[in-house]
């Protein structure tokens, strides 16, 4: 982005509003990654050690690796060697901090599944800015968060600003599911088995064999099983339950419609 200011925005440690939050992640994060990694990482670790002590650090200085290493023991919660949003939301005092706010509400990727099929309310595989605007409300209430509408209007803005990769102003699933943790984030690990329109409905006519229009837990596993082997990816069976624990969750009353599981495999493009 060309009209990306020079100076980083605000990178003070007073509390920040979740605008400003944003703004030092896209300072930060070039290449719209959903990282701050390398170079980035690099960078603003020198700025933040110039906003705590108001004196940079060399970055060809061994104290400044030292350093940078520590900081990373403390803040890199899955030890990937770089930091993601959620990590950058606990770094940095983010007024109401909604991020941290949503990481209690939704713990694991089959509550995220199941909150997004009570709040895609017109089950359209998307959470439109008025959907997302519930979502948020019901949110805060359950973390006992004082808001008001401006405020809700303010988050609402901003998390499509922080998700919305492609600016249709409403997100779709693997969009909204950058605000899980990257291990929790099950959708992150289809990535490269994205199926095109005819793919999909040859694999899910092949399974739903009595062509109701829906599969249940079995045939989901028979299917997942397969769309491994395919890409010639290994089968982790933990990992294999976890992921159709999360599908499951779309489902209605263990019955997974063919739109439900269109949405995750080949709704959109995967990030």
């Amino acid at each position: 982005m060309a009209n990306k200011p020079q100076q980083p925005p605000h990178l003070h440690l007073a509390e920040l509003s979740a605008t400003q939050f944003i703004d030092i992640w896209n300072h930060f994060d070039t290449d719209g990654n959903g990282y701050i990694e390398g170079k980035e990482l690099e960078n603003f670790f020198r700025e933040l050690e110039i906003a705590r002590r108001g004196a940079g650090v060399d970055p060809s200085n061994s104290t400044f690796r030292e350093k940078m290493k520590e900081f990373m023991q403390k803040f890199d919660k899955n030890a990937d060697g770089r930091i993601e949003m959620s990590e950058l939301a606990q770094i940095l005092p983010t007024e109401e901090n909604f991020l941290l706010c949503f990481r209690e509400f939704v713990g694991s990727s089959s509550e995220f599944m199941a909150a997004w099929r009570r709040y895609d309310t017109d089950r359209s595989g998307y959470i439109e800015a008025n959907e997302l605007k519930g979502f948020l409300s019901d949110l805060l209430k359950k973390a006992n968060r004082h808001y008001d509408d401006q405020k809700l209007h303010e988050y609402t803005q901003t998390i499509l600003k922080m998700f919305d990769l492609n600016g249709d102003g409403k997100l779709g699933l693997s969009e909204m599911a950058r605000l899980l943790p990257v291990k929790e984030n099950f959708l992150l690990k289809f990535q490269g088995i994205k199926l095109t329109s005819e793919q999909f409905n040859a694999i899910f006519a092949f399974y739903d064999k009595d062509g109701n229009g829906y599969i249940d837990e079995q045939e989901l596993d028979a299917l997942l099983r397969d769309l491994y082997e395919k890409n010639k990816k290994e089968v982790d069976t933990k990992n294999l339950i976890d992921y159709k624990k999360s599908i499951m969750a779309l489902s209605d009353g263990g019955k997974l419609y063919r739109s439900e599981l269109e949405i995750v495999l080949c709704r959109e493009p995967m990030l």
